[in-house]
């Protein structure tokens, strides 16, 4: 029985960092110290969550039995100013061309596109500081430290596109898959009707020891394909990537339709996709010549695409006529093809501290603070303990969230939420604050 190798392309997974250890409380308790300082150790900083980019696997098909990778959490601080142990980084690997996208926002994280290469999906917790870090010549023995930076959580959307050299296009069953099981050991599937190709596959061929290059049999375009007729939208995507297009046509009309008028239908799909597809250097195969009663017929065809400025080489899958001098063409005009013409995304991942720091939101009289720094120190901060509360209330005012919520018009009395700790607002208690 034949092995059936599914080629998925999409996926959607969830990703958790880990988070940092929590600093520790400790002094020192040695012989002949009795007054020993703080010795409370950092705890270690959470793994962080990496994508890997290898041309060991081909598909996303891994993704459908798992969807969730957690990193590992930082160990907590130890005594004797000991750091945490930190937390193991989770490695996802998947295959060159695979993009990567935000749910929630659509942003682009990730483009893979060269072996080994790495991207941060999701970057560990900061390791809380232990108690070491908050001795002053005020308060010698701090009996607090900071707990560890939560991980960070989200949702992605991963998308393979075909890195190839050449991408086949064309209507189906024009003969793309017969074109490339000629040139190449790929064997996609062929029979006499639509749609046999529902993924694009890969083809080595190799004109001689020093001269190769891969080509993609991508699924038959239709009408309307860029806008998702025929699951077009889906494979337009792979063609993208490729630096040369051949455009095959079924130059004998077999399946009723006119020839010159397929290729302008799918020049015109590939326009509404993306005006990068435009540019493309096409290369023209007319398939099915032994089926042409007339040759005028294919004259007129050859005419009227050389007119247009696209080379034109008459083929035969069935027989292999004319298609070592197509493939000498394609190798030519590949070397001619600048490399900066290869759209390549190239992205990674970049962290940046937000142009608006805080927002204030609020909801039946109930004063909303959020913000990514507030939201660490919320985290981090143990509010059972009175120490570590007053080092909150400092930052509190250092950051002017105080002055910020007045501005906002809180009053005496209103109630503050900071990510579920909340407290009552005072004038009074900001200004002996101002004063300490």
């Amino acid at each position: 029985m034949k092995e059936l190798i599914m080629f998925i392309d999409r996926a959607r997974i969830f990703v958790v960092s880990g988070a940092g250890g929590d600093g520790m409380v400790s002094f020192r308790r040695e012989k002949y110290v009795p007054r020993g300082g703080p010795s409370g150790g950092d705890g270690g900083k959470g793994g962080s969550v990496i994508l890997r980019a290898t041309s060991n696997i081909n598909t996303l098909m891994a993704f459908r039995r798992r969807k969730k990778f957690v990193a590992e959490r930082g160990e907590r601080g130890g005594p004797k100013d000991m750091f945490g142990k930190m937390g193991k980084d989770c490695i996802i690997e998947v295959p060159l061309g695979t993009v990567v996208y935000d749910v929630k926002t659509n942003e682009l994280l990730a483009d893979m596109t060269n072996e080994g290469q790495e991207a941060i999906l999701a970057k560990g917790g900061r390791g809380g500081r232990g108690n070491s870090h908050f001795a002053t010549s005020a308060v010698r023995a701090p009996m607090f430290a900071e707990k560890g930076e939560p991980g960070e959580e989200k949702e992605l959307k991963l998308e393979l596109k075909v890195l190839a050299d050449v991408g086949l296009l064309g209507f189906p069953s024009v003969g793309k898959s017969s074109l490339i099981r000629k040139v190449s050991a790929a064997r996609p599937e062929v029979a006499a009707y639509h749609f046999t190709t529902l993924t694009p596959v890969l083809g080595l061929v190799s004109l001689d020891e020093s001269r190769n290059f891969v080509m993609a049999d991508i699924p038959g375009l239709i009408e309307g394909a860029s806008n998702g007729s025929g699951l077009g939208d889906q494979f337009l995507k792979h063609i993208e990537r490729t630096k040369l297009l051949i455009h095959v046509l079924d130059a004998a009309g077999s399946e009723g339709r006119d020839p010159f008028d397929d290729f302008h239908i799918i020049n015109k799909e590939l326009a509404m996709y993306s005006s990068v597809l435009t540019k493309k250097k096409q290369i023209v195969a007319a398939n099915k010549t032994d089926l042409i009663q007339d040759n005028k017929k294919l004259d007129d065809l050859c005419s009227k695409i050389k007119a247009e400025g696209y080379d034109i080489f008459p083929i035969c899958t069935l027989t292999g006529e004319g298609i070592s001098e197509l493939m000498e063409a394609v190798w030519k005009m590949l070397q001619e093809i600048p490399e900066q013409e290869i759209p390549a995304l190239n992205r990674t991942i970049v962290y940046e501290i937000p142009k608006i720091e805080f927002t204030v939101e609020c909801i039946d009289n109930v004063y909303k603070v959020k913000g990514k720094r507030l939201e660490k120190l919320v985290s981090m901060t143990n509010f059972d303990n009175p120490v570590s509360l007053r080092h909150f209330e400092r930052s509190w005012h250092f950051m002017g969230l105080d002055k910020l919520l007045i501005k906002e018009g809180v009053k005496e009395g209103d109630t503050v939420d900071l990510y579920g700790f909340e407290f009552t607002f005072s004038e009074n208690t900001n200004e002996d604050k101002e004063g300490e």
